[in-house]
């Protein structure tokens, strides 16, 4: 007979309430304050994968609109950002470049997605999500994005991407 394991530490609804309020007091408070975020929006999840999926828009410098989704599960918070599309050139040396670089980003790491697109991830438990806790992952998302974004695509992509003027 196989042994019982109590779920331990499981978000029960009130949890998962609050953590959804934390998220959406954090998203109003930023787009209030006109900067970064330019656009958020909560949605249910009714397939049983999550409950709760945010989507975040934010302006970068490099990547002129960021997407960050922010996918609330029983346990975790799980972010994705999407990086870039598929590269069609240099494969091999922009997959290089990005896993060397997962080494110096905390908590993220580049990863391939669907039709091998590339996305910055990361999760974190549902019980640490906080404003500080959102304030690095939307941060980080921005750097690590503007930081590689212009190398991997122009490897990748060298046909499709110009490099923006700066501002």
């Amino acid at each position: 007979m196989p042994l019982s394991v109590p779920a331990v530490g499981l978000a029960e609804d009130e949890e998962r309430a609050a953590v959804v309020a934390c998220i959406d007091a954090w998203a109003a408070r930023e787009l209030a304050k006109g900067e970064s975020l330019v656009a958020a929006e909560r949605q249910d999840v009714t397939d049983g994968s999550a409950t709760h999926r945010w989507y975040l828009r934010m302006r970068g410098e490099e990547k002129e609109f960021i997407t960050v989704w922010l996918t609330l599960h029983q346990r975790t918070l799980h972010h994705e950002a999407q990086f870039m599309p598929a590269p069609e050139e240099n494969v091999t040396e922009v997959l290089e470049y990005l896993l060397r670089r997962n080494n110096a980003l905390y908590a993220m790491a580049f990863s391939l997605g669907t039709e091998d697109a590339v996305y910055l991830v990361g999760r974190i438990p549902a019980a640490h999500v906080d404003d500080e806790e959102l304030d690095r992952i939307a941060g980080s998302s921005l750097l690590y994005v503007d930081d590689h974004y212009p190398t991997a695509m122009t490897l990748g992509l060298p046909s499709l991407y110009h490099r923006r003027p700066r501002r």
